[in-house]
């Protein structure tokens, strides 16, 4: 099964090796101008998407398992419930293509549910999880063409061969699409909408909103392993940017913001202070932030018409019992 297994590197006459080579650093480059143009900025902020190196991928696995973190949980109960549903609308022979690696149990309970799944085709731009994702899934699937692409899932153009001229089926879970603000979803949504082409569907996470009582805690555990995780994006900086960020002398920080319908996650300076990243200096007074993540929250009916706007036709929503957390099947 390992042969099925594939990495679709760019076109060109480099070798396997040099290639890996050359993404990995392509990837260091744009971690380190994202740092770089995010620090150097007024309102200070580095983008979510570098949360998600080996330390950081390990804490929001744990972060998963926690009892005030509900989107995993409801998210995987909800495809568990109505799998099967969801197979008999989306129907036979779909390549699944799946944003980012997500996580592997549920893209399972996915894939076992659908009737001869084509082809997998995840995509994402880190190169070490994809093989990972796609190893354990192999395992799961025996016979199942696995190919990951690595690329950044939000610009994606081009598909491999084996996703040409079949139905297809996207995949976007964890309510990772809460991440992008509403200009990004929605062009997101239309990249999607032209990567899958016409006859596909799109089944999506979304995170519903709800009472501030159980948002801060999902997002600032009394464990304080989200705070880790977000704290290791700076220690992210010290390991391979040559940083000298001061761990305890930043704070993690979740706030609800309501007019804009989401969660802002922030690192606080505790002191002023001067912290060099590449040689560069940057200088914190005591409570400046670092903005590093969005997670916005919908109602059914608002993801709704953000999928339309985007080119898409809602075809069905699902929503646990406690209404924290929803499942979108929309078409093309």
């Amino acid at each position: 099964m390992e042969g099925d297994i594939s990495l679709q590197l760019p076109a060109g006459q480099l070798a396997p090796s040099e290639a890996l080579r050359a993404k990995h650093e392509a990837a260091r480059d744009d971690f380190a101008e994202a740092v770089l143009s995010g620090l150097a900025r007024e309102r200070r902020s580095i983008p979510c998407r570098f949360f998600y190196d080996a330390v950081g991928s390990e804490l929001f696995e744990e972060i998963t398992k926690l009892e005030e973190y509900y989107p995993t949980r409801a998210e995987t109960a909800l495809l568990e419930t109505h799998r099967a549903e969801i197979a008999r609308m989306v129907g036979a022979g779909r390549v699944l293509i799946e944003f980012g690696s997500g996580s592997s149990r549920k893209t399972s309970l996915l894939i076992g549910a659908l009737a001869k799944v084509s082809a997998y085709i995840p995509i994402d731009i880190a190169a070490e999880s994809l093989r990972e994702a796609a190893g354990w899934l192999s395992e799961q699937h025996e016979g199942l063409p696995i190919l990951p692409l690595i690329a950044d899932f939000t610009k994606t153009r081009d598909l491999p061969k084996a996703a040409q001229r079949r139905r297809k089926l996207g995949f976007f879970s964890g309510s990772t699409i809460g991440n992008l603000s509403h200009a990004e979803a929605d062009a997101f949504l239309a990249n999607a909408a032209r990567l899958l082409g016409k006859g596909s569907a799109f089944l999506l996470g979304v995170d519903l909103k709800k009472p501030v009582s159980i948002l801060i805690p999902a997002y600032n555990d009394r464990r304080g392993v989200t705070a880790a995780f977000n704290l290791n994006l700076l220690a992210r900086i010290n390991r391979e940017l040559d940083g000298d960020f001061d761990l305890t002398r930043f704070a993690h920080d979740a706030v609800y913001n309501e007019a804009e319908g989401r969660i802002e996650m922030c690192l606080v300076s505790l002191s002023d202070q001067t912290v060099r990243v590449q040689g560069r200096a940057f200088t914190f007074a005591e409570g400046e932030r670092i903005h590093t993540e969005n997670s916005h929250k919908y109602t059914v009916a608002e993801f709704q018409a953000l999928a339309r706007a985007s080119g898409w036709r809602p075809v069905r929503a699902w929503t646990d019992p406690d209404r924290l957390f929803s499942l979108h099947l929309l078409r093309l």
